[in-house]
């Protein structure tokens, strides 16, 4: 159904959460290191404020994309089961 426009907004949320997950995992990765090279060096306020801060841009990135990827594959999971004549169980 390539002109079913559910299906293609489904796709197009698909490639936000994508999008979202890259971002929000590297923004965490960032986040590790500068705690990291903060640990090493000895925190002051600036490298402990941009560890809280990109902490939670990541997890703000994170949350709604990895629960909207699922619910992407929960979707066509449950067209393919009903494409295939199986109710969703």
């Amino acid at each position: 159904m390539p002109g079913d426009p559910v299906v293609r907004r489904r796709r197009a949320v698909e490639r936000w959460t994508l999008l979202a997950n890259r971002v929000g995992y590297l923004v965490l990765a960032f986040s590790v290191a500068l705690f990291i090279i903060a640990f090493a060096v000895g925190f002051s306020s600036g490298l402990a404020g941009a560890v809280v801060v990109s902490l939670v841009v990541s997890f703000v990135l994170l949350a709604p994309s990895i629960v909207l990827g699922y619910a992407v594959k929960a979707a066509d999971r449950e067209d393919a089961e009903r494409a295939a004549g199986n109710p969703p169980s």
